[in-house]
């Protein structure tokens, strides 16, 4: 079963909240305010595989022991028992927008490995004071901006910017390059992502990778819909392990980009 804010368990909201109080302890009580996006505003989250996504937004720049606490908290912290991505960005770097975007620090688990070898060996490869640019938040900051929930401080629209459509656009794009690539390594999240740029291009829609996924079953011919929905159902069910046929995979792709590159 999936879920979002306004129905997930008790424990998932106070994940959330412990998460968000140790956070504010680690920074030192400068948070202007913190931000749920993704899945579990959007809906689609899946306890046994979804990530929490969150955003802080704090007064002044990080200094790098702040930053190296962060880390130590949240490689303790993610995955237990859902996994964490997180960035955390001064005023400053929303008052003054630019693409790709800046930041002061981020976790999710593809970081893991670099954090721990990081402190471990105590070296300044990636938690240090060089200037940070990430192409994912202009389409983080859309969708908070639209389905985002303002969990403590500032409410949403007098802290972020609207997002140029050009930099949304970039931004989904860029993930999108990626997913053409991958679909055979990662099918479920390559799927529905690339019906996902495929429905905004279309029609305009900021969805959910569920939401694209149900109206690519809908609106795609239906030589797909098989596919569609073998990774809707996986998606929905991380007990279920989906053996997709590589053909069927190809024949979604090259469609789908078929389409986009007409609409681009």
């Amino acid at each position: 079963m999936d879920f979002q804010w306004d129905n997930c368990s008790q424990e998932i909201r106070d994940f959330v909240h412990n998460l968000l109080i140790e956070t504010s302890n680690i920074i030192e009580g400068q948070v202007i305010g913190c931000y749920l996006h993704g899945s579990l505003v959007m809906g689609g989250f899946n306890p046994d595989r979804s990530d929490i996504d969150l955003l802080v937004v704090t007064e002044q720049p990080l200094r790098i022991k702040t930053k190296r606490e962060l880390a130590q908290f949240f490689l303790r912290s993610s995955k237990k028992p859902y996994p964490v991505e997180i960035s955390i960005l001064n005023l400053s770097q929303l008052e003054n927008w630019q693409y790709p975007t800046p930041y002061d620090f981020h976790f999710s688990e593809y970081w893991r490995r670099r954090y721990e070898e990081e402190l471990q060996e105590e070296t300044a490869l990636y938690l240090n004071d060089d200037e940070k640019k990430d192409v994912d938040l202009a389409a983080h900051f859309m969708i908070l901006n639209k389905y985002g929930k303002c969990l403590t401080g500032r409410p949403i629209r007098q802290v972020f910017p609207a997002i140029p459509a050009s930099d949304f656009l970039s931004s989904i794009l860029e993930d999108y390059g990626e997913c053409l690539q991958n679909i055979l390594v990662k099918p479920v999240y390559c799927t529905l992502n690339l019906l996902r740029v495929y429905w905004y291009l279309k029609d305009g829609t900021i969805s959910s990778k569920k939401e694209a996924g149900e109206w690519g079953a809908e609106q795609l011919p239906e030589k797909f819909h098989l596919v569609i929905n073998q990774a809707l159902k996986e998606y929905g069910n991380a007990n279920t392990t989906t053996l997709f046929n590589e053909k069927d995979l190809f024949e979604l792709r090259d469609y789908v980009n078929n389409n986009v590159q007409e609409l681009l």
